[in-house]
Parts: C-alpha cells; structure tokens; sequence
C-alpha cells in the first residue's frame, strides 16, 4: 500500500497532495499567478500535516511532468527531484494532460464520448491531446494552433468535451454539435492518485539524476518593450 507524495506546478494551480493506496488523503493547492515558488514547499508541509505523516513515511514522490509552463514545470520537477534526493525515494513522472483526463473521467462517471485537455499557450495556441475514457491516447500530445478545422475528423464521430485553461478561448472557434466545454479546473494534485500508484505498482519510475520536464516546446525569452 503506496502512499505517494504528488506535486501539480503546470498550469496557474500550485497544488501538493498525499494518496494512499490511490486515494487521495490529503490536499493543499491555490489557483494564482507566480505563487509556486514561493508556496510549493509550505504546500506540501501543509498537506503532509493533514495526513499525519512525516516524509520518512513515505514510499514516492510524483510529479506532472508537463507539457505546461516552463517556470511552473522546473519548480516543480526541481523540488520533487530535490525530495528523492534528500530521501531516497523513488520519482514518479506524470502526464499533465493525462491527469487533467483523469480528473474530468473520476467526476463524470458514465460519460462515454472523448476527452480533450487544453492547457493555454497564448494567443490560440494550446498543448492538447485527446483520450478515450479508458485513457488511451486518441491522438498524441502536441502544440496546437486551434481553428474551425481542428479534431474535425473526431467531432464527426463522436461528443468531445474540452477541458482547462485553453478550451474555453476555444469555445467559438470549435463550437459544434458535438463539442461541449467545461470551465472547472483539474490541474489538481489530487488527480494524479490513481495514476501514480498504477506507476509505482509497476515500477515505472524515472532517473532522478536525468529527469527533466516535458516542455514540448523550447522556451522563448522576450525582452520587454521599454527594454529595447
């Protein structure tokens, strides 16, 4: 029985979460812009307190891997490697866009139609994938630039639903029959559970040395207007 600590820096959701046995026991997480550096760490105290732990109790730490912000990524990925380090545990990597999937399916029981996370990019750009409610990859994770035509061929067949930060800027550029949009957030920590213990039940940890985000695109730095 794994009790996993579980870390979410991607998207604007700064979360920390404890599972045991895939079920989440304890979670601390806020919604905010620049918050992860500075909260990350009193956040998973805060959620380890809830659960009554101390960090020798535990067998693994978790972390979304991306794709998503770059700052939010290496803050995340850096503590979580951090931890391992510090206490010899092993490191679990999770897909964020899986996770959000994750989270949309454990709280729409029933639903049978597809799965699109969308995590903003600016402008229309998004990081997407689409999942089949067992949560293989319809099509893969990529950037995408949405317009009228995108997952056309996948909306003919059957009900998509769009979730995160992204769909909803989507909404009526992609607004069909079969296109439904949800604004809840599920960028949570609490939604890797049930993924990182199938992941530490099978061994499937990553070289804590090596590890490193999932960015899917390079980071591009700008210099500021009055900068120039």
């Amino acid at each position: 029985m794994a009790t996993i600590l579980q870390i979410e820096t991607a998207t604007q959701v700064c979360s920390a979460a404890i599972s045991r046995n895939g079920e989440t026991i304890a979670l601390k997480e806020q919604m905010a812009s620049n918050i992860h550096a500075g909260s990350l760490t009193l956040f998973i105290k805060a959620a380890m307190d809830m659960a009554g732990l101390q960090f020798k109790d535990l067998d693994a730490i978790a972390v979304s891997k991306g794709p998503g912000s770059y700052t939010g990524l290496r803050i995340g990925v850096s503590t979580a490697k951090g931890l391992c380090y510090a206490l010899d545990k092993p490191l679990i990597a999770i897909d964020t866009l899986k996770m959000m999937a994750q989270g949309f399916l454990s709280s729409n029981a029933g639903y049978s139609g597809l799965v699109c996370p969308m995590i903003d990019a600016r402008r229309m750009e998004v990081f997407t994938a689409v999942f089949d409610v067992a949560l293989n990859a319809v099509r893969p994770v990529e950037a995408k630039i949405i317009d009228a035509e995108s997952f056309a061929a996948e909306l003919g067949l059957a009900q998509i639903t769009f979730i995160g930060d992204g769909a909803m800027k989507c909404e009526t550029v992609l607004e069909q029959a079969n296109a439904r949009f949800i604004p809840d957030n599920f960028n949570s920590a609490s939604n890797m559970s049930q993924l990182a213990d199938a992941a530490y039940s099978a061994g499937r940890f990553e070289d804590v040395a090596y590890f490193e985000p999932f960015y899917l695109k390079d980071f591009v730095a700008t210099t500021p207007k009055n900068k120039i």
